[in-house]
């Protein structure tokens, strides 16, 4: 763990909203200190050297450090919590990630090897995923920037990461750690994503083996290595062995991208682009503890529906596991929105505990690699590929070409025969006991319609599934119900059967990224929507549902908007000052009072929004207090031009509402929501909306709220 050293004389023990209670460590750009907010949330704060406050070329390092981590979505990254470059004092304050370095853990405590090392592999592979979806190169991936943590490896530092320019690359410069730099670092060579990958494979190479993979003497011993030398692999298992072959390539446009690393890993087809649903599986299974975990077939993740903590076997299925093109493992149902490969304690597979299969903890592979998709399995070469057969059906070979470990063992049909005639039986004498205690009862066989067959059989219902989370709902049924509001143009409009706006496609979207195929939009109000989740009605809330202190568990925010007044652009009006003494409408909202707490102005009650836009068309008001959003949306569907002042009064965060302790769902739908923000998406649909408004929107990757 990392040793916290205490203040020093000197030390701030303050920054922004954390109270600074020791030292992590120090670097050449600052301090990074340990710090905790009101919510008891910790933060490793990096502050710029003093020496460095005025030094335009060390802010511009530093404030390109803050975008690139704020354009990364934290998939076992470090988020950004929080911020400030221009003020007297720059710091970043990121995620306090309570681990120690790869380099640490393998010298001290040895290689990794089995589901450890596998998990290691996967766990960094989404990082990088996610860093490269952002347009981010890291540039010094190495065991020092891989954090050990107790849920799961992290991937940190993006102090010389470098944002890539439309042609993907960068104009090369030696800066990394020469052990871990890719040939085209060395050769001055342009460098892009490729470049992280080569990292990638020397990392896992280190962690696999306990040696660095180009090591040397001198500087110049270590550079000629790494471009002559090629790294034995050969202690890997399958598919990571050739994984990190192809990684530790010296021609750039031989080594996968962190996209198909990560996928093949996963036992997913590496044909297209991994999905937020696959970078949600890869942080799952980095995060879980030792158990062997089995990958899941080519089908995408979101798919196959599946139950939570298990695996279903071919019975249930109706189809005989099927070897995955890169891994030739079981194909088993998704695990991306709760369900995991296998419970803690036992395997999914054989009910056996961890330690039965010790010397099969890694991935049970046994297929050449192959591609092509058939509904029915994979195929090669026009020949299905199953599963080796052992004495009582299919069975997964180990690691290591030990003996196969046993599928569940099928029931002998003339087993099954008895036991149907031993509960027909018992059935019998349970129905004739019954009609000997009504005929008791009653003097009479009047009643006993069963035994004369008259009458029609009573059906017991089936009961209505319950699911732990909506994670676990969305991956077994593939449906999901989510309230959003249905009065607000631009926002969430209902027109006949249909609804549009901003909320409305984020909710559709977080929907589709989560896996359902589904998605029913009910229309809940203001006071209504609490006890929709609660009752569950509504699996989620997509509302402007600010985020209180309430009983409902919020995930997110999405957005954050504020107080603000709307006024006619071209009026002279820029600044909450210009209003004095001006009319302002009154709806019932409490921007009004938070305007009148600023500047004196005369309010003009209105009964709603649409009477407050009549009245400012016609001029009869000279602004509208409310929320940006609502009133840009309202101000979206004039023909006249109008503007968001700019006085952001207060802030208000919009969550996605979710049933209190729902945490794997939480989990998933920030990170959706983060990967919105690294995408662009929201930037697309506030411009999509609110295009004729002039609106200073808010880009930035707000502050997530502790699931």
């Amino acid at each position: 763990m990392p040793q916290i050293s205490p203040l020093v004389a000197g030390d701030p023990t303050e920054l922004g909203s954390f109270r600074l209670s020791g030292r992590v460590g120090e670097g050449g750009q600052g301090i990074v200190y340990l710090g905790v907010n009101d919510k008891g949330e910790r933060a490793a704060i990096k502050l710029l050297h003093v020496k460095f406050s005025g030094d335009t070329i060390a802010r511009s390092r530093f404030a390109r450090e803050l975008k690139a981590a704020q354009r990364v979505a934290s998939f076992c990254t470090a988020r950004v919590m929080e911020a400030d470059l221009d003020g007297d004092t720059p710091y970043i304050a990121s995620e306090y990630i309570d681990g120690r370095p790869l380099r640490e853990v393998v010298e001290t405590d040895g290689p990794l090897t089995g589901t450890v090392l596998d998990r290691l592999a996967i766990g960094t592979a989404t990082a990088l995923t996610a860093i490269h979806h952002a347009s981010i190169v890291h540039r010094d991936f190495k065991p020092d920037n891989v954090l050990i943590a107790a849920d799961g490896p992290r991937v940190v530092d993006f102090g010389i990461a470098r944002i890539i320019d439309s042609t993907g690359t960068i104009t090369s410069r030696a800066i990394g750690t020469p052990a871990y730099m890719a040939p085209e670092q060395i050769a001055g060579d342009d460098i892009g994503p490729f470049t992280d990958v080569f990292s990638w494979g020397a990392t896992i190479a280190f962690a696999a083996t306990g040696k660095v993979a180009f090591e040397g003497k001198s500087i110049a011993t270590v550079l000629n290595r790494i471009l002559n030398h090629e790294v034995d692999v050969g202690m890997l298992h399958e598919p990571l062995r050739g994984v990190v072959r192809e990684a530790l390539a010296k021609s750039p446009a031989e080594r996968p991208s962190a996209d198909q690393i990560l996928l093949r890993l996963l036992g997913q087809s590496s044909a297209a682009g991994a999905s937020t649903a696959v970078l949600s599986r890869g942080v799952q299974v980095a995060s879980e503890d030792t158990t062997p975990f089995i990958r899941v077939s080519a089908r995408s993740i979101t798919e196959q529906p599946g139950h939570k903590g298990s695996v279903v076997p071919s019975s249930q299925t109706g189809a005989s596991p099927v070897p995955s093109p890169q891994t030739g493992a079981s194909a088993v149902p998704s695990a991306q929105t709760g369900a995991s490969a296998a419970p803690q304690g036992r395997t999914a597979a054989t009910g056996a505990a961890p330690q039965d299969l010790q010397n099969t903890a890694g991935p049970h592979t046994g297929g050449q690699h192959t591609s092509g998709s058939h509904p029915g399995g994979q195929h090669t070469g026009g020949r299905a590929m199953t599963a080796p057969s052992g004495p009582h059906g299919p069975t997964a070979p180990p690691e290591g070409g030990g003996a196969p470990y046993p599928m569940p063992e099928p029931v002998p049909p003339a087993r099954r025969r008895r036991a149907k005639v031993w509960v027909a039986l018992a059935t019998a004498i349970v129905l004739i006991a019954a009609a000997a205690v009504a005929l008791v009862l009653n003097g009479s066989l009047a009643n006993l319609t069963f035994l004369r067959g008259s009458g029609p059989a009573e059906e017991t219902p089936e009961p209505t599934p319950t699911f732990s989370t909506v994670a676990d709902k969305v991956a077994q049924t593939g449906k999901i119900v989510i309230g959003v509001k249905g009065d607000l143009p631009g926002v969430a409009l209902k027109n006949g059967d249909d609804f549009q706006g901003f909320d409305i496609e984020i909710a559709q979207r977080i929907a589709t990224e989560l896996g359902a195929r589904d998605t029913t939009l009910v229309q809940v109000g203001r006071f209504d929507r609490a006890d929709a989740l609660s009752e569950g009605r509504v699996d989620l809330v997509v509302a402007t549902y600010s985020i209180d202190r309430s009983e409902t568990q919020f995930a997110g925010p999405y957005y954050l908007a504020h107080q603000d007044l709307l006024v006619r652009a071209g009026d002279g009006i820029d600044e909450i000052g210009d209003l004095k003494g001006k009319r302002i409408c009154a709806p019932n909202s409490p921007s009004v009072g938070a305007v009148q707490d600023r500047v004196k102005v005369v309010p003009v009650t209105a009964s709603d929004y649409a009477a407050c836009m009549n009245m400012l068309r016609s001029g009869k008001v000279d602004a509208v207090p409310g929320d940006d959003l609502i009133l840009a949306g309202f101000a979206a569907r004039e023909n006249m031009r109008y503007k968001i002042l700019g006085a952001k009064l207060t802030n208000e965060r919009y969550g996605v509402g979710i049933r209190r302790g729902d945490v794997r769902t939480c989990q998933a739908v920030e990170a959706v929501i983060a990967d919105f923000y690294a995408r662009g998406y929201i930037q697309q649909l506030l411009t999509r909306y609110f295009e004729k408004v002039d609106f200073d929107a808010e880009l930035k990757v707000p502050a997530m709220e502790t699931c």
